[in-house]
């Protein structure tokens, strides 16, 4: 489930390319950002819908052993523990990975997406995790779980040739990778049991925030040209031309933020976007944010242009 902070940080990015584009249609701007919010959910389903596909070359090496013209105690009598985890079976017959997979067209069919999993499986063999796992005696469910949540963790993740394949895939996925293992790993710890293969996956929203997204795109791009205006009243050492894009996209989105839900708390808001702008801006744009921003939403209380309700909101 995509949490507030990235759904701002995807407003932020389609409002970069729409001032960058000089595009006038909100409506298609709009799509845009829904769509690459979209696609942050084929990441999440394709790494969900990846496990079976180890087994498959774990049987195929193993078949493949049985036929070598000198083969020995191992090859004729390999250890099955890895090809009958019960948590992949659990996950491969899961009704919403496999509905999921269906309604976006996500899965591992192609021989590129084959050739990827093929190295990563090959990898995966020659790590401690796996080692250890297919030496240990222990032989429940519980420890499939927790063998395979571990190894997406410590190894999957942080695969280079699956990010690199991920990354050239889609330009929407370069910074939506960590979120999505997240709550690929979240997932994965929800389900304990062989019967959770009925259990549901994440949804991308709650039940408000898409409308949350939207709003503050739209009303984003709508007071784009007076909030820097108004940034400019309290930069005036500064020509506007001299602050970074990203600065004054960031600030601007805050005043929009900060005006158009009265239920966030200022604070609330003005942390969030210095936390963003450590990321998205130059090294010293937090501070310059920070006291700007300040300055504007306790001259914008006073004139009662920043209104907040609700307990604890009020100041």
């Amino acid at each position: 489930m995509l949490n507030r902070r990235h759904l701002r940080i995807k407003a932020l990015q389609t409002m970069y390319a729409f001032s960058q584009s000089h595009n006038t249609n909100l409506v298609a701007g709009e799509r845009e950002l829904m769509h690459g919010i979209n696609k942050m959910y084929d990441l999440y389903v394709y790494y969900l819908t990846m496990f079976d596909s180890f087994t498959h070359f774990a049987a195929i090496k193993m078949e493949e052993a049985k036929r070598k013209n000198f083969t020995t105690d191992e090859d004729l009598n390999p250890n099955l523990k890895f090809i009958n985890n019960r948590f992949i079976l659990m996950l491969k017959n899961n009704v919403s990975i496999k509905s999921a997979s269906l309604n976006t067209k996500v899965n591992w069919s192609g021989d590129v997406e084959q050739d990827v999993l093929l190295k990563l499986y090959n990898y995966l063999i020659t790590t401690d995790i796996y080692i250890d796992y297919m030496d240990s005696e222990e032989d429940s469910f519980e420890e499939d779980r927790k063998f395979i949540i571990k190894l997406f963790k410590k190894e999957i993740c942080n695969f280079e040739l699956l990010l690199d394949y991920f990354q050239e895939k889609s330009v929407y996925w370069q910074d939506d990778i960590d979120l999505v293992c997240s709550m690929v790993i979240k997932t994965l710890k929800s389900y304990k049991s062989p019967e959770d293969d009925i259990s549901p996956i994440l949804p991308l929203f709650k039940d408000d925030e898409e409308e949350f997204v939207k709003k503050l795109f739209r009303k984003g791009i709508q007071e784009l040209e007076s909030n820097e205006e108004l940034i400019a009243k309290y930069t005036k050492n500064w020509e506007t031309e001299r602050i970074a894009l990203m600065d004054l996209l960031l600030m601007s989105l805050a005043i929009t933020e900060a005006k158009a839900f009265p239920y966030i708390p200022t604070k609330v808001t003005l942390n969030e976007y210095i936390e963003i702008s450590k990321f998205y801006s130059t090294p010293k744009s937090n501070t310059f944010i920070n006291g700007v921003l300040d300055k504007i939403f306790t001259d914008l209380q006073k004139e009662g242009e920043i209104k907040k309700i609700g307990r604890g909101l009020i100041k």
